[in-house]
Parts: structure tokens; sequence; C-alpha cells
């Protein structure tokens, strides 16, 4: 089911192919976008993730918090 608050696929397509959104051409950074993950051109290799968006980013926390709690435990 289409929100009616996504963008258009136009509207996509520009923004994953502008190189102003993405740093060191690799990592995708549009505050604009609301997705935390998008798949990738080709979807067989994966997703995107959209680092200017603030769900990914506490994602992201959590896995490391978590990675440093083994490393902590485990000595």
């Amino acid at each position: 089911m289409k929100n009616i608050n996504d963008p258009s696929e136009e509207t996509k397509n520009q923004w994953e192919n502008d190189p102003n959104n993405w740093i060191w051409g690799m990592f995708y950074y549009n505050p604009k976008d609301k997705r935390s993950y998008f798949p990738k051109r080709i979807s067989e290799f994966g997703w995107h993730a959209n680092y200017a968006n603030p769900i990914f980013i506490v994602i992201i926390a959590f896995f490391v918090l978590i990675i440093l709690a083994f490393i902590k435990n485990g000595r």
C-alpha cells in the first residue's frame, strides 16, 4: 500500500541519481528522503540505507551498543 506522503518514482530516481546525495559515492545521505532503507538498482544485491534518517541512526546505535556489551562481557 502506497502512502500519500511517499515521493513519486521520478523523485526517488532523481534523489538516488543525484551525486550530492552520496558521500564518497557509497553512503546515501538525503534528509528529504524519509525512507530508512530502499532497494539497490539491482534488487538481488540488497538494500541501501539512508544515513540522514533518524530511525537508521537509532538502529545503528542499538547494534553498536550490543556489540560493545558483548565485548565488555567477554573480558
